[in-house]
Parts: structure tokens; C-alpha cells; sequence
């Protein structure tokens, strides 16, 4: 006996195959490493800058929100907070 859906018919061929995603791609893969070395370089020939200017004790604040931002997708990624649909 078929156990009824609730949330309608969807059958895999609803719904096409997606493109891969550029970053999973060898291009990417490449940039994303050309970016980070380019970033260690960068922050190692100024490091005398980065360190004295005062500025590195923000560091664990924005790396705390940039995790929230990421972690979360972005605003309404808490899993449906206010919606209104609790039954």
C-alpha cells in the first residue's frame, strides 16, 4: 500500500539536473588557491602594518560575524524563526 505525500507528486525528472557548480570546478578550485596564496603573500610582506596598526584586536569580532553570515546562509537561516507556520 502507497503511503499518501503531503507535499505533492515531485519525481526526480520534475526537477533537471543542475549545472556544477563553478567553485567545484578545476577553474575554480585554481582561482580559490590563487586567491588564498596571493592573500599570504600579500598579508606577509605587510605584516609589520597589519600588526602595529591596532586593528588585529577586531579580528575575532569580524571572524565571528563572518561565520554567523556564512554558517547560516545569510538572513532567515535559523530554521524558519517567525514564520508563523507552527501548527
Amino acid at each position: 500500500m502507497e503511503k499518501p505525500s503531503t507535499h505533492g507528486d515531485h519525481h526526480p525528472q520534475d526537477n533537471p539536473p543542475r549545472p556544477p557548480s563553478f567553485w567545484k570546478s578545476r577553474a575554480g578550485i585554481y582561482l580559490i588557491f590563487a586567491l588564498v596564496l596571493g592573500g599570504l603573500l600579500l598579508g606577509y610582506e605587510h605584516r609589520v602594518h597589519i600588526l602595529g596598526s591596532g586593528l588585529l584586536i577586531w579580528l575575532p569580532l569580524l571572524l565571528c560575524v563572518g561565520m554567523h553570515f556564512f554558517m547560516h546562509g545569510g538572513h532567515g537561516g535559523h530554521g524558519g524563526h517567525g514564520k508563523g507556520d507552527d501548527k
